[in-house]
């Protein structure tokens, strides 16, 4: 079985619902023969690569109601065991993020481009770092035992940004305008912050059946510079 995850850094439903899948893969008996790849998704390619306190980008955008309502968003993710701290997150371009993502997998393999995804993600919501400084990625990327000069040669030049585009492109191709989004088999889309038993359902009716309708028009996710509730 193979599964894409397509999310964005910048997106706390990902962080969620990436939490939440690997619960249910890890229960999942079919465990060793799931292949999951990351894919970008950029809610705001435009978003500047200077950083801006979140919320106060919340705030202008959106409106206070917004802001506070975002806010809660840390008592979900705490269930999951995940430590948000949005007041000191940092709102910025996610380009140089997704390039280290995919580099990790190009270069690394799977396991790696998860450790480098998580990493960016806790980064993003719980340590309040800069995803779009080339130092923050460089650091990140050795710790996930990638080559600190190759990674910094790579994101100071456009190494990977071409194929990052074209993944953005592919996917809202493919109908997909919301995250977090997960396909399964090529075929069946899961949209939203689905809980761990949804998943888990979800795993073994594709392993049993391959056949599974769409799901998710009732889980959080976050779509066109929105995140819903």
């Amino acid at each position: 079985m193979k599964v894409e995850i397509i999310s964005d850094i910048a997106c706390p439903w990902c962080y969620v619902a990436k939490t939440r899948f690997w619960q249910a893969l890890s229960e999942f008996p079919g465990v060793d023969q799931v292949e999951v790849d990351y894919i970008p998704f950029q809610l705001n390619p435009s978003m500047p690569t200077q950083p801006k306190p979140l919320f106060d980008y919340y705030l202008e955008r959106y409106g206070q109601e917004f802001r506070d309502d975002h806010a809660r968003i840390a008592d979900v993710a705490a269930k999951e065991g995940l430590e948000f701290h949005m007041k000191s997150a940092l709102a910025v371009n996610t380009l140089s993020a997704h390039r280290l993502v995919w580099l990790a997998g190009h270069e690394y393999g799977r396991h790696t481009q998860r450790t480098v995804d998580e990493a960016l993600m806790r980064t993003y919501f719980t340590d309040g770092g800069n995803v779009a400084d080339l130092e923050t990625l460089v650091g990140l990327a050795a710790d996930a035992g990638m080559d600190s000069h190759r990674v910094r040669t790579a994101l100071s030049g456009d190494i990977g940004t071409e194929q990052v585009q074209v993944a953005i492109k592919q996917a809202q191709e493919r109908g997909i305008h919301a995250v977090p989004t997960m396909v399964f088999n090529g075929r069946y889309a899961v949209q939203g912050a689905q809980d761990v038993g949804t998943f888990r359902r979800v795993l073994e009716e594709v392993a049993a059946k391959d056949e599974l309708a769409i799901v998710g028009t009732h889980a959080p996710n976050c779509m066109d510079e929105d995140c819903k509730l």
